[in-house]
């Protein structure tokens, strides 16, 4: 889970509700997996009470799920809730109350809710001084979230200050956070601009530790690309001095240092990146690996402008692909080819490459694959101008993909444009978007509760209106509402995970 401090949940209690949420929610299935979990706090409700130990905990797991869906206000609901009322007397469960206390100030950073989020921390810190006392380090937990407020808000000094204070306890009681301290201490160093050495006194840590601030760099929200990008070429010098050009702490790295240079626009940077990862791999002999390297490659070259390049890598990647011999690989690096062949205007080898595509996913076993290449075919078909064809692999494409699939939302616009006889323009995807939103949500209400759902795009986000047939009750209206938002964040996660 990504963010400055983990948010787990603080209780050991049976966790097969968990299991199968977090299941759910690494297929990109939230809405599902959220209900998992609202079924679980009824049950606990009923069993244990309305505000009791039990209820928070799974309030808190509730708030761990919305956070890694990035849906922060709705966390910290959750997260209040936990710890709305402080336990008396019972020192395990005040250790879980800090806890919940923590989350809630660290999620309202994230929501950029500064003002909220320093005065809970503080609060946080102040009541983790009380029961731990300043050396030990259920303190320094406290202080690591502060000094991330500080930095955001701009208080460099101050920050400095706090997370110093946070390192020099972990490093007495030699405790393993140390480790995400250090990458704090990092960001706040190259955001103060002040030249100074990259992560001092690393050879002095055990591997663990340094694969661990590694880790916290890579999988912090960053709030200034530039400095991101600037602490991940740091740390990249300093891993490949220390473990090496081959090691996966290196390569996780590399990575994510190829995707900070694709979000503020220095594709010569992402592509160098993404290079040393390849040359890795092909050391290493890790052939699939390797192939999905090269594909990004040939990507990173098509966006920064350089498409004889891209070409030149797509060919190279069906080689790999040949070489591995599964038909889905073989698939996926055909058509990305044919898609770049298309945009290269050479048509006569972009439709070569797209049927071969749709034959290898044919043969094999991978139904997106094949729903994506058909999609891909149909739509150079469309513009074309050979509608009655495009229409038949466009609709057999939308057969084998998931309503929410980026590809499918694709299709079905484009689709609209084919039936309405257009050759050219992509079709109201906008429209196809908003129709797969609304049979989602409306799949998931009792189906007399709703007259109309309207649903367009505005500012790049969902706009919901609703007609009722009938008055909700206070749960079934409280369904609609969380429904609507998680629905949300389903779709905003599918279509940038490409599911």
């Amino acid at each position: 889970m990504s963010g400055l401090i983990p948010i787990l949940p603080p209780m050991s209690r049976s966790a097969t509700s968990l299991d199968i949420a977090y299941g759910l929610l690494n297929e990109g299935r939230l809405v599902d997996a959220e209900q998992v979990m609202l079924r679980e706090l009824q049950t606990i409700e009923r069993r244990h009470g309305r505000g009791s130990r039990e209820w928070a905990s799974v309030q808190c797991d509730i708030g761990n799920l919305l956070f890694s869906s990035e849906q922060f206000d709705r966390a910290a609901e959750c997260y209040r809730s936990a710890c709305s009322s402080a336990p008396d007397g019972d020192r395990e469960a005040y250790k879980d109350h800090l806890t919940y206390r923590l989350n809630l100030g660290t999620v309202l950073t994230l929501a950029g809710r500064l003002d909220e989020a320093e005065i809970e921390l503080r609060r946080n810190l102040q009541e983790r001084q009380d029961f731990y006392g300043r050396e030990h380090p259920g303190y320094a937990f406290g202080l690591e979230p502060l000094a991330d407020v500080l930095v955001r808000r701009g208080d460099i000094a101050q920050a400095r200050q706090v997370i110093e204070e946070a390192i020099g306890n972990f490093w007495r009681s030699g405790h393993e956070r140390v480790a995400t301290a250090l990458a704090l201490r990092e960001e706040i160093a190259v955001a103060g601009g002040g030249g100074e050495p990259s992560f001092p006194g690393l050879e002095q840590l055990p591997d663990e530790v340094v694969e661990q601030i590694a880790f916290t760099v890579i999988s912090r929200p960053g709030h200034d690309p530039v400095i991101r990008k600037a602490v991940l070429v740091s740390l990249v010098a300093a891993l490949e001095t220390r473990f090496g050009p081959d090691h996966q702490t290196t390569l996780n790295a590399l990575s994510h240092l190829a995707n900070s240079g694709r979000d503020i626009g220095d594709e010569a940077g992402r592509v160098e990146a993404i290079q040393k990862v390849l040359a890795s791999y092909d050391r290493q002999g890790r052939a699939e690996d390797a192939l999905m390297a090269t594909l990004g490659l040939a990507m990173a070259q098509e966006e920064a402008g350089d498409a004889a390049a891209a070409l030149r890598t797509y060919a190279q990647a069906r080689t790999r692909a040949d070489g591995i011999g599964r038909p889905e690989l073989r698939a996926q690096v055909l058509r990305n080819w044919g898609l770049a062949l298309s945009t290269a205007s050479r048509p006569a080898e972009a439709e070569e490459r797209l049927r071969e595509a749709v034959g290898e996913a044919n043969r094999g076993t991978d139904p997106e694959i094949l729903g994506r290449a058909r999609i891909a075919l149909g739509l150079f078909l469309q513009h074309m101008e050979r509608l009655p064809e495009a229409r038949q692999i466009v609709e057999a494409g939308l057969s084998t993909l998931d309503v929410a699939h980026p590809d499918a939302i694709t299709g079905r616009g484009h689709l609209s444009a084919i039936m309405a006889g257009h050759s050219c323009g992509c079709g109201d995807v906008q429209g196809a978007l908003t129709e797969a939103f609304r049979e989602f949500v409306i799949g998931r209400l009792p189906r007399d509760l709703l007259a109309e759902l309207n649903v367009t795009i505005e500012n790049n986000d969902f706009a919901i209106s609703v007609e009722l047939s009938r008055e909700p009750t206070e749960a079934e209206l409280e369904h609609m509402n969380h429904l609507v938002q998680s629905a949300s964040a389903e779709f905003r996660g599918r279509l940038l995970s490409g599911r």
